[in-house]
């Protein structure tokens, strides 16, 4: 069965997880963590993503974030590329290191914002890589620590967290730390990393229960949320696809959008694959970038062929902020 696309949309909770291929080591010393966890503050300080809760094992890692403008894809691969090249580099490996792709699940803020903080948080802990609170508090490959202050950092989000207990902080760290406490009877919880239906609503208990009633929830394997959030974010996704199908029928070829861009922008249309430096092409470059690739779903390489520029620099002017002339030109 081919796999799913992922879902994304702006504003997006994500619990995301990879593992280290045929169970390689991800994180071998230090410097790897600290390699990887500066390329994830990078991100947050640029504001492309906020992190409530991540947790690094020696061959996988958790992050519980919220994607800005940009799709969490083009964020991962920035995080993962420049740490896979780094980390083979430096001990003289080569090919994969993480198995297949990552796994990303949406999620419904609420209850599941802090179960997963929880969960992820914990990690190190089920795992006997700590062997008590008290010390998982002092351990820096987690959130936990930034939470409860004792380990700093600059770009991890803890407001949020806070939030949910009490607006005094002090307050709010006892009531999180009361909060984690509870959550080491519960174990490893499928539910949260698990798939499907048995995900979304709770466990197998409720799903038989639900069953023997004759009630049928929404459920997909993505998503992690009540049936209603399921059915809204499959809704969401399905008149994306319906408007980038209508795009494409509208705008059968790449030719007609560099003519429609080069018009509006005031500029020949042969400057927009001549090299030049002006503004107004440079301008112009950016938004067909992010038209083609963002809106009409072109491949990268098919937009660096036709401007003449390498696919790493039509991928980073499309992921940069949107410019308004790009709903001008797709309307």
């Amino acid at each position: 069965m081919p796999r799913q696309p992922r879902l994304d949309t702006p504003g997006a909770l994500h619990h995301v997880i990879s593992r280290g291929i045929e169970g390689t080591e991800t994180f071998r010393k230090e410097e790897d963590r600290i390699d990887f966890i500066n390329r994830l503050a990078e991100l947050c300080r640029k504001g492309a993503i906020v992190v409530y809760a991540w947790a690094l094992m020696s061959n996988h890692y958790h992050l519980l974030v919220r994607t800005g403008k940009q799709p969490l894809a083009s964020n991962m691969r920035r995080l993962l590329t420049g740490y896979v090249v780094n980390f083979n580099r430096k001990h003289k490996r080569c090919g994969h290191l993480f198995h297949n792709r990552y796994k990303s699940i949406v999620c419904e803020d609420d209850p599941y914002l802090l179960e997963l903080t929880r969960y992820i948080h914990l990690n190190p802990l089920r795992a006997g890589v700590v062997g008590s609170l008290k010390e998982l508090q002092q351990y820096q490959w987690t959130g936990h620590g930034v939470i409860m202050d004792k380990v700093k950092n600059d770009w991890q989000d803890v407001d949020t967290v806070y939030a949910y207990f009490s607006r005094r902080r002090n307050e709010a760290m006892v009531r999180y730390e009361s909060f984690i406490r509870e959550g080491i009877a519960k174990g490893r919880r499928a539910e949260l990393s698990g798939g499907g239906l048995v995900r979304s609503v709770g466990g197998w208990a409720q799903v038989k229960s639900l069953r023997s009633k004759g009630i049928l929830i929404a459920s997909d394997e993505r998503i992690l949320g009540s049936g209603e959030f399921i059915e809204r974010l499959i809704a969401e996704a399905e008149q994306r696809e319906k408007e980038t199908l209508r795009l494409r029928r509208r705008v059968p070829d790449l030719e007609e959008f560099a003519e429609r861009i080069s018009k509006m922008q005031g500029i020949e249309r042969n400057e927009l694959i001549m090299g030049s430096r002006k503004s107004e092409v440079l301008k112009a470059r950016k938004i067909f970038c992010q038209v083609v690739v963002k809106k009409a779903r072109y491949s990268g390489a098919e937009a660096a062929r036709f401007l003449g520029i390498s696919t790493s620099a039509v991928n980073r002017l499309a992921n940069e902020e949107e410019l308004p002339e790009v709903e001008e030109v797709i309307s």
